[in-house]
């Protein structure tokens, strides 16, 4: 019978990088360079989709680009759900990443390649990879922290999530510049060696981290290593006989592979939640805690239904309805993409002053309904920028004519301020809810519910093309306003939901 091994915190070492000790900053190089990877990923792929095949794209029409935007982020996050299961209790967190590490870093060398199916097996890996590496990368920087060490977890975590913005500033300037003024795949590749960098920077600096991530929390025996491997297996070669009878049909669509992943998103977190709250080790204390995640994981869902659209409904309208032009040089759509982690970095710090100077009156529930309203907001600015233009068709502006990049900037700032107020909480909200022997697997439920707002997204981002985009927009502003109030009205009862048996909180 396999044993449960207990993560014990690394000794604290001599600090060295942001105030925090040497693994910190293992931990952040390694995910600075994951994070350019994956911005610089993001920022042309919806261009490179909807970029004609003469110019070197996938030639797709934008509600197609869009829903394959929407499809390949839902896979991204749906696929931390079997990379926290790994993570937790086959190869522990520290092996975990850096096997995921070196995945994504092939995917991008695929992407790299100009053949038309290295585009879907570099896809396939990257997804596969980043799966494997966000639940184990938060699992490890959660792992320095005992139990009731709340305050210092959400620190860490804020100057985690703020530092690694610079690559993710950098990224979309460099893949995006090569991408759409030289070659698509040469902006692939750039991502592929800052990866590389990654991995070596974490081979080369594990050996800071004691104990902590060295073995799983929750081994599996080998019977149910074998039959977990058994059933993906199978349900993955039905998936691949699927797709290949499909394409074999000449019917091939990315509708028929978005309505199934769309399902699959959606039951993920009910069976993940069912299964955790029916389980025998779950204590009452626990069981109130997921119970209360529970309410932020579906508030998270909303606010990532909107924020993922960045990449794509917003994109296009970079490239089609906002003045580019400066002094003669135009500015590649993709370099928007590089706001929202400028924004960050600049907004991060007197979030945390704010945060420590309101202390209690500013708890979880209360920041998320702040991050829901912001990004609310944007959706409710991009509405009036799309009336500026002039009423008429839809999609971009909806008059067709251009605006101010000021006012794309602007709704980027309300968005980022967003994200500040609600993703970092959201991540130490789950380490916090997380029962002992389900801590990965519980920051892969965290990143499920990203996986349901970018499938439901790219969804609903199909719209933009079909309704006015005033309306488009104003509709899905007010969703997340709605929802950050439900969450102020409830405020008090959550709280004590989270909290429940927390010293540090009683």
């Amino acid at each position: 019978m396999a044993t449960t091994q207990t993560a014990h915190p690394a000794p604290v070492p001599a600090r060295t990088i942001f105030g925090q000790p040497r693994w910190f900053a293992t931990l952040f190089l390694t995910d600075m360079w994951e994070r350019f990877s994956f911005y610089g990923m993001q920022a042309i792929l919806f261009l490179f989709a909807v970029s004609p095949v003469s110019e070197g794209g996938l030639g797709l029409s934008p509600a197609e680009a869009t829903a394959l935007f929407g499809l390949y982020m839902a896979l991204l996050f749906i696929a931390a759900v079997p990379g926290a299961w790994l993570g937790d209790r086959v190869l522990g967190a520290r092996r975990a990443t850096l096997f995921s590490g070196m995945v994504i870093t092939a995917g991008h060398v695929c992407m790299a390649l100009p053949a038309g199916w290295t585009v879907w097996a570099g896809l396939a890996l990257i997804i596969a990879g980043t799966g494997l590496l966000k639940p184990n990368m938060s699992a490890l920087l959660s792992g320095f922290y005992g139990p009731g060490d709340t305050e210092r977890r959400e620190a860490a975590f804020s100057v985690f999530y703020m530092s690694i913005q610079v690559s993710a500033l950098i990224a979309p300037v460099i893949t995006g510049f090569l991408g759409e003024t030289v070659d698509w795949h040469l902006g692939f590749g750039a991502a592929a060696v800052g990866m590389a960098f990654g991995v070596i920077q974490f081979a080369a600096g594990r050996r800071h981290f004691g104990h902590v991530g060295a073995l799983p929390i929750n081994p599996a025996s080998r019977a149910e290593r074998a039959r977990a491997f058994r059933r993906a297996g199978i349900w993955a070669g039905v998936a691949v006989a699927a797709v290949l009878a499909d394409g074999l049909a000449g019917t091939l669509r990315i509708e028929h592979v978005l309505i199934p992943v769309g399902v699959l998103v959606l039951a993920v977190p009910v069976f993940q939640f069912r299964t955790l709250l029916r389980h025998p080790r779950l204590t009452a204390a626990e069981r109130s805690r997921v119970l209360g995640f529970v309410r932020l994981f579906l508030s998270s869902a909303i606010f990532w239904m909107i924020f993922t659209q960045s990449g794509s409904v917003l994109s296009l309208f970079a490239r089609e309805s906002v003045d580019r032009d400066v002094l003669g040089f135009v500015i590649p759509a993709s370099w928007f993409q590089g706001a929202h982690p400028l924004f960050i970095l600049v907004m991060a710090p007197l979030f945390a002053y704010a945060w420590v100077r309101l202390g209690r009156h500013a708890d979880v529930p209360a920041k998320f309904a702040l991050g829901l309203g912001l990004v609310g907001l944007s959706y409710v600015l991009m509405a009036l920028i799309s009336l500026s233009a002039g009423e008429g068709g839809s999609g971009g502006a909806d008059g067709g004519g251009t605006v101010s990049p000021l006012w794309l900037l602007t709704v980027f700032f309300l968005q980022a301020c967003g994200e500040l107020a609600l993703a970092p909480v959201g991540i130490s909200a789950a380490g916090s809810a997380a029962p002992a022997f389900y801590t990965s697997r519980m920051m892969g439920v965290w990143w499920v519910s990203a996986a349901v707002g970018a499938a439901v997204g790219g969804r609903v981002g199909q719209l933009a093309g079909a309704v006015p985009a005033h309306l488009y927009y104003a509709c899905l502003g007010g969703v997340a306003l709605l929802a950050g109030a439900v969450l102020l009205a409830r405020r008090r009862r959550l709280a004590l939901l989270l909290t429940a048996a927390d010293p540090a909180r009683v």
